[in-house]
């Protein structure tokens, strides 16, 4: 199996994943040194306060320079000004990735600019939560949940099984797909219930004749579910939907046609559709369950004390 430590590992932004990879590196010791970079000065100090790192730059050119591993963990709208960035600090031989919840785009932004001899495998862990920013990270985000790595033809296979075995030392179960089907799936598993839930909480709000308090005040039921998608950090989710259009357009489509029967269903009183619907859908549920990718506890384990925090897609 592949060594999944590195001498120098580079965080080129320090969010809910950058700073989650920075407690598990440590934690699990991944690296001799992690060196975070980000444009913010304050979020830069906070990471620091956190030690979240071992060095600190603004610059993320001079973050890179040595590292092994250099992690991108920025909103999929910056990638390429990143990759333009960082290329000509970038050892040979070092292994380049990203964390971006689109593949098709960022490589179309990256690849270009990567330095021959860098290895450049795009990456996506499916973690994440509501939280933002380096104080939301914990290091068993990551813990059985999937990472997918999306290598191109020419990708190097000694750096795909190096970056696998880090994933995996991170507690990550890693598959390996073709960018585009990976845009096509996580755009029905992923983009689309979130821009369903920032639809419908927008609705909500839009409602005169219920009251924000009374939305607040009943949400115990479902709608929780949707404000906690709905709640996701505005900057990734923007970049997500302009650069997975396609794959997202399509989904739209998908739902709306079946929206429109699932409509005729109710208005008509078809209640063996409904019924249909209902219980076929209910054993998707159980399945992910089954599948170890949530929980059966009740209330969705809300009030159980060991709870980790939920965790959507990202």
């Amino acid at each position: 199996m592949s060594d999944p430590h590195f001498n120098r590992i580079a965080l080129i932004g320090i969010g809910l994943i950058g700073s989650s990879l920075a407690h598990v590196i440590r934690q699990r010791k991944l690296a001799d040194e992690i060196i975070v970079s980000t444009r913010s000065t304050h979020t830069l100090r906070r990471a620091e306060e956190l030690g979240l790192g071992d060095r600190y730059y603004l610059d993320a050119g001079e973050a890179v320079a040595g590292a092994d591993l250099v992690i991108i963990c920025v909103p999929v709208g910056a990638s390429e000004a990143v990759a333009k960035w960082i290329a000509p600090a970038l050892k040979p031989g070092a292994i380049l990735t990203d964390v971006g919840s689109t593949k098709g785009s960022v490589i179309s932004q990256i690849a270009p600019h990567v330095p021959e001899g860098v290895h450049f495998i795009a990456g996506h862990p499916i973690a994440g939560t509501e939280e933002s920013g380096p104080d939301a990270g914990f290091a068993d985000l990551f813990d059985d949940r999937w990472c997918i790595l999306t290598p191109t033809p020419d990708s190097d296979r000694d750096a795909l099984a190096r970056l696998s075995a880090f994933w995996q030392a991170c507690g990550s179960m890693v598959d390996t797909m073709d960018p585009e089907h990976h845009d096509l799936v996580l755009a029905i598993v992923s983009h689309l219930p979130h821009i369903i839930a920032y639809n419908i909480v927008g609705t909500a709000d839009d409602l005169e004749t219920v009251t924000k308090s009374e939305v607040i005040k009943y949400s115990a039921s479902g709608f929780r579910d949707f404000t906690r998608l709905a709640a996701s950090d505005p900057t990734m989710w923007r970049d997500v939907c302009l650069h997975n259009k396609e794959a997202i357009l399509e989904m739209l489509a998908r739902f709306s046609e079946d929206l429109s029967a699932l409509q005729r269903a109710v208005r008509w009183g078809d209640g063996e559709a409904l019924f249909n619907l209902f219980t076929r859908t209910r054993s998707i549920r159980r399945s992910i369950v089954e599948a170890g990718q949530d929980t059966d506890i009740p209330n969705f384990g809300r009030n159980a004390s060991t709870q980790k925090p939920d965790t959507p897609a990202s």
